[in-house]
């Protein structure tokens, strides 16, 4: 069965079935997919999740030759709270373009890194980059050796000065601020905690 097969069940497994589906293909690049999840309980919650990301491993830009097989492979979530005449579904665009870094760009998607997108994430958001966090709540996908396990790495949206201040004192910080500050990560319409 292919990654991409074997990364849908993973998620459907997790978060439900999807209730709609989107895909931007980059010239050069395989196709990249994002599913949608909606849930209610206990609060109203859009999770979306890209596929394709992880059909390839993420190769060190620096290696001479990439490994075909092996290396870090990964699939992105962003979890967001619906709010009224807020375009939040156009996140899809930019969810592709992120999924499509490591093609593209030849960088390697790990928790604690950055991800800038230079203009909002959707019409209107104050968040123009993301902090990748660490997995959950999917749990990583072992595949067939030789390759390695898929993860499935969550988005937190950042202001520009929240990405100011990771940059600065780094990403334990910022989430400890975010904690200390009470500040509800999925609400597409909050203030900087900075």
């Amino acid at each position: 069965m292919e990654t991409r097969a074997l990364v849908e069940t993973a998620l459907t497994d997790a978060l439900g079935e999807p209730d709609a589906r989107a895909s931007v293909t980059f010239l050069g690049t395989d196709r990249i997919e994002v599913l949608r999840f909606v849930g209610g309980a206990p609060r109203p919650q859009v999770r979306y999740a890209t596929l394709g990301m992880s059909d390839a491993p993420m190769a060190d830009p620096t290696a001479v030759l990439a490994d075909p097989d092996r290396g870090p492979r990964a699939e992105l979530l962003l979890t967001l709270r619906p709010v009224a005449g807020t375009p939040v579904d156009q996140v899809l665009r930019a969810l592709t373009v992120l999924a499509a870094g490591p093609q593209v760009e030849g960088v390697v998607v790990a928790p604690g890194a950055s991800l800038d997108l230079g203009e909002p994430l959707w019409p209107g958001a104050p968040f123009t980059s993301v902090l990748v966090g660490a997995p959950d709540p999917v749990p990583d996908l072992p595949l067939p050796a030789p390759a390695d396990p898929v993860r499935f790495l969550p988005l937190l949206p950042m202001t520009p000065h929240e990405a100011a201040w990771k940059r600065a004192r780094g990403a334990d910080a910022l989430q400890e601020r975010w904690t200390a500050s009470g500040t509800d990560l999925r609400d597409p319409r909050r203030a900087s905690a900075v």
